[in-house]
């Protein structure tokens, strides 16, 4: 639905340029964390319209041969079962998943390091796990007092203390499954050993949002506030930059407030700070590959209110608590923003009262809204999809792409054989169905052709999605966003 404004191939271009300069500049030996995502970085190509979700990885495949992957996971993160919220799997299994995804890709996966490491069964059980399958597993260790404990941090009992990590090429890239797995640390701690064993080397942040060169104010620069509302990540103007070079830049808080205490660890692994400030530390060239600010903008708001929703909805399901909530109303406020800028929401809404029932609607363009209602068959999710393919297809709505004598025996295998309470077919359903008709039936073929069609579309619900539901919008790369109210009574909700 958004009109592009940024350049994907003038990003990797300039990202892989700046990033062989770092490796120049420290004498052939970089540690690179990579902030965010690496694979699936659909938050960057809802905000930045143009940019492709896996643009990072790619560019990444253009220094394969002097890049090798170290991916860091923290030790309580893998007694605590953290799971990364987008996917839905813990950390551990997120962490075997990237290396099955770099593989793929030709990419050479060096190790893993377990940080924070203190004898943790579950750490212990993965370590073992990792080295089963053959992969070479380092750890690194609690530092007491880190990071303001410099004396103890850049000695033998401490960055000392950790594995050394035994690397083969001149770019490592330090990656983890989510944030707080001790990217940083881990670079830093490889920084003080390879001084210690007289090998020169350097650090540098590859790393997206904030972007340094927009204001505060850029929807932009908000929204990636909005997606990080739940780490207190708050953007402010990197003072150390202003007073270096007299320019204004952005960076988050995170990084200014640990500046001082990295530039002190810094002269003491090399003697002198090769950075004046956290901005300096980065590689992040996206503020100059964006071409059409008004649709950047555009899109950019539309995910500040998309998050709004997920919070209100994460609210209700006893995920987060009234303070995310009023957090992301005031992020709204700085925008100058509401939910009314989002047209399927009063669509959904007002279709829903009509007809006394759950309703997704469906934004196809500007001026074109297509709606989906529960019945004795389907989901709202189900139906307006298959609206949404009607219309796109330039198929009459009385035209029933799947006939009932289809769906009806589906529904009874749910209820009678595989013991479901719901006999409505959710969307991943429906659309097998859809395409087994495909195969005879013209209208079915049509409509199912225009499935690719849907991705970027934007559409609601009157109801919180089924997990199933919600997944498959997402992989349809669809936006979906959902009322925070569920559509049946009761208090189990799976």
């Amino acid at each position: 639905m958004f009109k592009q404004g940024f350049d994907n191939d003038k990003y990797n271009a300039l990202q892989t340029e700046k990033i062989l300069e770092r490796i120049s500049h420290f004498g052939g030996k970089l540690y690179l964390e990579f902030g965010g995502k690496l694979f699936d970085d659909y938050h960057a190509s809802r905000v930045l319209p143009g940019f492709k979700p896996d643009s990072k990885i790619n560019m990444l495949m253009q220094l394969r041969e002097q890049a090798e992957i170290v991916i860091v996971v923290s030790a309580p993160s893998i007694e605590q079962n953290k799971i990364r919220g987008d996917l839905g799997i813990t950390y551990d299994m997120d962490t075997l998943r990237l290396i099955d995804a770099f593989r793929e890709r030709g990419l050479y996966v060096g190790s893993v390091v377990i940080t924070q490491y203190a004898g943790q069964a579950g750490a212990d059980a993965f370590i073992a796990r990792l080295q089963n399958l053959g992969i070479r597993v380092f750890k690194h260790y609690v530092i007491p007092g880190y990071p303001t404990n410099l004396k103890l941090i850049l000695s033998p009992d401490g960055y000392g203390k950790n594995d050394y990590i035994e690397t083969q090429r001149e770019l490592v890239v330090i990656t983890a499954p989510g944030p707080g797995s001790g990217k940083m640390a881990t670079c830093l701690s490889q920084l003080y050993q390879d001084s210690i064993r007289g090998q020169k080397s350097g650090y540098a942040k590859f790393e997206t949002f904030p972007i340094w060169n927009l204001s505060l104010s850029h929807p932009v620069n908000i929204a990636y506030e909005a997606a990080t509302v739940d780490l207190s990540d708050v953007n402010m103007i990197d003072p150390f930059h202003l007073e270096a070079y007299g320019q204004t830049t952005v960076n988050y808080n995170r990084d200014v407030e640990i500046f001082p205490v990295l530039r002190q660890l810094f002269d003491g692994i090399y003697g002198d700070c090769p950075y004046k400030s956290p901005t300096d530390m980065g590689v992040n060239m996206a503020g100059y590959c964006i071409y059409d600010d008004e649709a950047v903008r555009e899109a950019a708001n539309m995910e500040i209110i998309r998050r709004y929703y997920d919070c209100q909805v994460k609210r209700a399901e006893g995920k987060t608590g009234d303070d995310i909530i009023y957090k992301m109303e005031l992020l709204m406020n700085r925008a100058k923003i509401t939910t009314d800028l989002r047209t399927p929401v009063k669509v959904a809404l007002d279709r829903a009262a009509a007809t006394d029932g759950p309703c997704a609607a469906i934004a196809l363009d500007e001026n074109t809204v297509v709606t989906g209602k529960t019945s004795d068959l389907l989901g709202a999710s189900s139906a307006a999809l298959l609206n949404a393919l009607k219309t796109l297809a330039g198929i009459p709505d009385e035209v029933h792409l799947i006939s009932p004598t289809i769906l009806e025996p589906i529904c009874q295998l749910k209820t009678r054989n595989l013991a479901c309470s719901n006999p409505r077919l959710h969307a991943d359903e429906t659309l097998i169905a859809l395409s087994i008709c495909a195969s005879s039936e013209e209208n079915a073929r049509r409509a199912f052709e225009m499935l690719p069609r849907l991705a970027g579309c934007e559409a609601h619900s009157s109801v919180i999605l089924s997990q199933v539901d919600a997944d498959t919008y997402r992989k349809l790369g669809i936006h979906m966003t959902c009322e925070p109210v569920y559509g049946t009574k009761r208090l189990y909700h799976k």
